[in-house]
């Protein structure tokens, strides 16, 4: 049986977790129906469909060898070989809410001894419409590789083959004895990458207000929400202002919370939290497809600032910054450190590196792509996609963004018992775009 050892993140993933706060990502799907049944035979489609997808017969192993010192401690992927994918594929019952329905089962751990994925149909009430929940163990799948593998058990799509990528030699959990000079200077090199990450973290950790609505006390209670937007109204403010749509989607996310905070009588006033902004570093032509590859972009939400349009300039100027810096520098890059972690510090360190997590950044904000090609599952057309992304322990709030077919899709997870109105602001994110647009007009 063939196994893959975890990268550093991914290992630090799976350590991070625990059973009263899960780590996992997830995505909900909500599909037209073409009959009230097509819900169950979707469920069908799934658990048969995953039965030939590789990627979804990977569990996760420990690893205890005290013969190989650099991998004491670390885990690997394997085959499972008792795979059963209607253990991974659930039916449940009609719903007319599949927001809050999403919320209770992003609460549930996934089991950590089998593959860690699950996909949980939800009918309709309405007989017209259903939806799919994925959810993946970040230390199986970042964002990227879940959609991947989630595309993989959807109807087959007319894609351009694949161009063929150079064999790669299995990777062992020693290194090649060859390799330890140039494996020396690039530790060295390392070392002192990580000493300017490990500076720039702590600077960021100064003199920044952030807001307590946005930090609990880890309750393990998911809620979830959506909203979509028209891609057409954010070209409409990007190509006014400048920036990137991914600069405008932020500063939709800054201006959302000012609402918020302020409905909620929590203030504005002086608050800019911290977001973490991830970026893959991975290349998808030359890279292990496994291993999560991940930096990130640190900002401050300029949440205080009541000038819609000075938002939206304050958050192009701090990502250009961070551009021009690149994701293997500064605070934002912290999740390189795992790099230079042994396994067994993951595993005796993960828990306090979970606790750590709220002195680092106060929310993420992600994005995570989507084909433009429409999807479809037993024949019904993919209409909305909502992402979802892992809650730090100690953090209230996490968002993510996806485009799909013209459109912009934001998946809000949130602690429930921490955030209990949380469709305010997913109301005022859909706001917030008009105000942009009002303020262009002006």
């Amino acid at each position: 049986m063939t196994s893959d050892p975890l990268a550093p993140l991914d290992l630090a993933f799976w350590n991070i977790e625990s059973a009263e706060h899960p780590m996992h990502l997830g995505a909900l799907g909500v599909f037209t129906a073409h009959s009230p049944t097509a819900g169950a035979h979707a469920a069908d489609l799934l658990a048969a469909r995953a039965a030939a997808v590789p990627g979804l017969r990977m569990r996760i192993r420990d690893v205890w060898q005290p013969l190989a010192p650099l991998a004491f401690g670390s885990a690997t992927r394997e085959a499972a070989p008792d795979f059963e994918p209607l253990d991974h594929v659930r039916l449940h019952a009609p719903t007319d809410d599949f927001q809050a329905a999403a919320g209770r089962l992003m609460e549930r751990p996934l089991e950590r001894g089998r593959p860690p994925w699950e996909a949980h149909v939800l009918p309709g009430a309405d007989g017209i419409s259903f939806a799919v929940l994925f959810k993946f163990h970040h230390a199986l799948a970042d964002g990227l590789r879940a959609l991947m593998l989630a595309a993989a058990i959807m109807d087959p799509m007319d894609m351009p083959e694949p161009r063929p990528r150079p064999a790669e030699a299995p990777r062992g959990l020693l290194p090649d004895v060859r390799k330890l000079p140039g494996l020396l200077r690039g530790t060295l090199t390392d070392v002192g990458r990580a000493l300017d990450i490990g500076t720039s973290v702590a600077r960021a950790t100064l003199d920044v207000r952030s807001s307590p609505a946005l930090t609990s006390e880890p309750t393990g209670t998911r809620r979830t929400a959506g909203v979509v937007l028209d891609l057409d109204d954010v070209h409409r403010v990007r190509k006014t202002v400048g920036g990137t749509v991914n600069d405008v989607l932020i500063a939709v996310v800054a201006g959302a919370l000012r609402c918020w905070l302020d409905e909620r009588g929590d203030g504005s006033e002086g608050v800019a939290p911290r977001a973490l902004i991830p970026v893959s570093r991975r290349r998808p032509r030359t890279a292990h497809p496994q291993g999560n590859r991940l930096s990130g972009y640190l900002i401050r939400l300029p949440v205080d600032d009541p000038d819609p349009l000075g938002r939206l300039r304050a958050v192009r100027t701090a990502m250009d910054r961070n551009k021009d810096a690149g994701p293997n520098r500064g605070a934002g890059a912290v999740a390189l450190l795992a790099d230079h972690v042994p396994p067994l510090g993951h595993r005796l360190g993960g828990p306090v590196v979970g606790q750590a997590a709220r002195l680092l950044f106060d929310i993420l904000v992600t994005s995570v792509p989507l084909p433009s090609l429409g999807l479809k599952l037993g024949g019904c057309p993919l209409a909305e996609v909502y992402p979802f992304a892992p809650l730090a322990r100690g953090q209230a709030l996490a968002v993510a963004v996806s485009t799909y077919r013209g459109r912009v899709h934001y998946g809000l997870v949130a602690d429930a018992k921490a955030v209990p109105d949380l469709g305010l602001l997913a109301r005022a994110l859909s706001e917030e775009v008009e105000t942009l647009i009002t303020a262009c007009r002006s």
